[in-house]
Parts: structure tokens; C-alpha cells; sequence
């Protein structure tokens, strides 16, 4: 690569050959601050000048842009500014990456060499280039979340997880290591990376968690002969779980005997319409996927049955046989 040194003759063998016809200023040589820009945005580089300038130029590392009001440069984006005439500038429209580096704006005044070194940087927005796809594992898997993003300055890398409990940033860097994953941890990721050069890129990972149904809701009803009685049951699961009742062994199919089956999201309902004595008892609601299977027992009673704490419903019979038995072994211990 040449050094200034080199840029600057380069320079001002090429400007002897182009006649003067540009006002300018002589001054010292010197270096004027970098010019940071973004990527896509528009670069002016200025050069101060005066009447003593015979010669002047722009170059780009050993590229002439511009000498005189004569373009060097086949690029179209780079265009020379019709300014004050103590001022010799370039446009750079809709810079990329490969517009960064050194810019020497070179002077000739009373045949002594002059110039100024402007430096070009270009910062790109940071955006994210690659992402780990939507994933459906069983629970008590090991989950692995990668993101990765460029830009400049380096972006930075956080990981947010958003669930129907709420948000809450849950790591930084480009990887999300998950071991023994729960279904609690089902939701979506957000991979944010922002370098505050536009606003942060965001990419989401869905992540579902399936697991074997787990009953949540099934609760005993009291109803009286003649009236409409609906059995409820409700299991959590991924995939959503099926459905199935049972009166003891016997299977019970929706619009048999008097009742209706209806299964909706996670929730089913075992509706009579005209409950019977022969429909008071025990009921089991089984809920099932292809991870597991579970069952609940729920009771559908009549009236002055006594309802216990575990959702069993006694008899009015049966309750007082339980208070003889109780009675008998109270009596019993004493001897």
C-alpha cells in the first residue's frame, strides 16, 4: 500500500497536467477528523481552499477522482459540490462498505505540495443474518437457540422469552442453552441485536414444549331427577389431549343413552339432559396424547347426598353406615 507521501506525488504529477480553473486557498497540510457515516447514507468530504491554489484534487488510496472540475472517477455516485468557492468538496451518495478508508484532498500552491487526509469510516446497522428455526421438543429435552448478526460496530446480542406469564430477558450473547426443558419454558424468543445505528433487528424461535395430559379441573355435580346435569373435565397437554368418559367399564359414545359428548380445546363436558336414578354414580374422564394418558373420577349425585373433600359423593344410605362403623370401632378401642 503507498503512504501519504506516495499518494500526494501521485497526485501532483497527474495535476500539472490539468490546467488550474478552481479557486483555492494554500494553508498547511493537515489532518482533519474521520467522517463516520452509515451504510446507504450520504458522505461529503471537504477541502479549504483559496486563490493560491493553482492545482487541486481528490484521490481515494491511488484513485483520482476528481482534478479540477474534471471527473477521474467512472463511479456515479461520487459527485463534485458547487459550494463557496473557498471550498473544494465531494459527494459520496448511497456509501457501502467498500467507499471506507483514506481520502487525500491534494493542493498545489506556489509548486509546493499540500493535503488534506480524511479518513472514511462506514458503520453498518446490525442485522441478523441467521437463526435457529422453530423447534417442538418433549419435555425434559435439551433445547439449543443460536442467532447470529453483523454489523459496525459489532452488534450486541440479547435473548428475550415472551409466554402467556409474561416477558423477561433470559441471556446475552448469540446461543441459548436450555437442559431439562419444562413446559413451562414453552414461548417465543426473541433474538434482539442492536449496535445503535437504526433501530434493533428481531427475530423470534418458537419454542413448544409437548407433554402428557395432566387433569387440572374435574369437579363432582349435584343434580335432581328430571334436570339437566353436565359433568366437566379439563386437562392441560401438548398436543391437545383426547377425550374419552366411562361409567365403570362401560365406554359412553356422545347422542347414546341420553347423553351428549363434547370436547373442545382442552375442556369436555358429559351432558344429561333428563337425568335418572340409574345415572347417578361414579364417572371417570380419561385424557390422553401420544406422550401419556391419565384419568380422574368424577361422581354425579342426586340430591341430600353427602359431598366429601376428595369430590366422592356418599349416599345418604352409605353415609350413615360409615357413622355405624365409625360408632363401632370407637366403641371397640376402649376395651
Amino acid at each position: 500500500m503507498f503512504s501519504w507521501k506516495c499518494l500526494v506525488v501521485v497526485a501532483l504529477r497527474l495535476l500539472f497536467l490539468v490546467p488550474a480553473g478552481v479557486p483555492a486557498r494554500s494553508g498547511e497540510s493537515y489532518l482533519k477528523d474521520n467522517i463516520t457515516v452509515r451504510q446507504g447514507d450520504s458522505a461529503v468530504l471537504k477541502c479549504n481552499v483559496d486563490n493560491k491554489v493553482s492545482r487541486v484534487a481528490w484521490l481515494n488510496r491511488t484513485t483520482i477522482l476528481f482534478t479540477g472540475n474534471e471527473k477521474w472517477s467512472l463511479d456515479p455516485r461520487v459527485v463534485l459540490l458547487n459550494t463557496a468557492v473557498t471550498e473544494y468538496s465531494i459527494k459520496i451518495i448511497n456509501v457501502n462498505l467498500y467507499d471506507e478508508g483514506p481520502y487525500v484532498c491534494s493542493i498545489l500552491t506556489n509548486k509546493k505540495p499540500e493535503s488534506t487526509k480524511v479518513h472514511l469510516i462506514v458503520q453498518v446497522p446490525a442485522r441478523i443474518v441467521n437463526i435457529s428455526a422453530d423447534v417442538s421438543v418433549n419435555e425434559g429435552s435439551n433445547v439449543s437457540l443460536m442467532c447470529l448478526a453483523i454489523g459496525r460496530p459489532e452488534p450486541s446480542i440479547f435473548w428475550k422469552f415472551r409466554s402467556s406469564k409474561g416477558n423477561r430477558i433470559i441471556t446475552e450473547g448469540e446461543y441459548v442453552e436450555m437442559t431439562g426443558i419444562t413446559k413451562d419454558m414453552s414461548g417465543s424468543y426473541d433474538c434482539i441485536t442492536s449496535n445503535d445505528i437504526s433501530p434493533p433487528d428481531v427475530r423470534t424461535v418458537q419454542v413448544t414444549v409437548n407433554y402428557p395430559p395432566v387433569i387440572s379441573r374435574a369437579r363432582s355435580t349435584g343434580t335432581a331427577v328430571g334436570q339437566k346435569g353436565v359433568l366437566w373435565c379439563e386437562a392441560s397437554a401438548v398436543p391437545l389431549a383426547d377425550f374419552q368418559w366411562y361409567k365403570g367399564e362401560r365406554r359412553l359414545f356422545n347422542g347414546l343413552n341420553g347423553v351428549k359428548i363434547e370436547n373442545k380445546g382442552k375442556q369436555s363436558m358429559l351432558t344429561f339432559f333428563n337425568v335418572s336414578e340409574e345415572d347417578y354414580g361414579n364417572y371417570t374422564c380419561v385424557a390422553m396424547n401420544t406422550l401419556g394418558i391419565t384419568n380422574a373420577s368424577i361422581i354425579l349425585y342426586g340430591p341430600g347426598a353427602i359431598h366429601d373433600v376428595n369430590n366422592a359423593a356418599l349416599s345418604p344410605t352409605s353415609s350413615f353406615l360409615l357413622l355405624i362403623l365409625v360408632l363401632t370401632l370407637s366403641v371397640l378401642s376402649k376395651f
